[in-house]
């Protein structure tokens, strides 16, 4: 359960990192923080039942390898959120956004969740239960980010998106040790 923990909140720090920013340019924070924290969180917690989904439907091939698919995928997610942060300035945000481009930003910020929703199976906890524990953990990240951003302004972005990166490395090299190494 805790390598779930981990994993639903390193999915959510690119929801967070874009949360602090409209929280950081809107000027009704309670409001934006139930909306966006519900786009989010529905959105995240949606995009692994698709990537759970193909796993299935590719198990038989995926069995063999599946700790190194989980490196790798886990790698390259982390690895590309800490080059995001990493080439963000310091205080730079997207400008605010509601209808449409909410929906837009909630799959583009969910994206690497249906990458990390093929290596669900490896958790072995139902995929429900899973997808109900990233996605809870989404809004509830995003909506505090909001409500953070309007306070604190964008400080908090970058170095929440650089320790999800980097939180997601760590799962992919834990789960390539216990599969490679010790029977898991």
């Amino acid at each position: 359960m805790l390598g779930l923990l981990l994993l639903a909140f390193a999915l959510s720090m690119d929801a967070f990192a874009a949360s602090v920013c409209q929280g950081a340019v809107q000027r009704n924070p309670g409001s934006l923080a139930i909306r966006i924290g519900l786009v989010f969180g529905a959105a995240q917690g949606l995009m692994p039942l698709i990537g759970w989904s193909l796993s299935l439907a590719f198990a038989s091939v995926i069995d063999a390898v599946d700790h190194w698919i989980a490196l790798i995928l886990l790698s390259f997610l982390g690895a590309r959120m800490i080059r995001e942060g990493l080439a963000r300035e310091p205080g730079e945000c997207a400008p605010p956004i509601a209808g449409w481009h909410l929906f837009v930003a909630a799959i583009a910020t969910s994206i690497d969740a249906a990458a990390a929703g093929v290596t669900l199976p490896m958790l072995g906890l139902p995929i429900l239960l899973a997808c109900g524990v990233i996605g809870a953990t989404t809004a509830l990240v995003s909506a505090g980010g909001v409500l953070l951003g309007s306070a604190a302004g964008t400080r908090f972005g970058k170095p929440a998106e650089l320790l999800g990166g980097a939180v997601l490395i760590g799962l992919g090299v834990k789960i390539f040790i216990q599969h490679q190494f010790l029977g898991g």
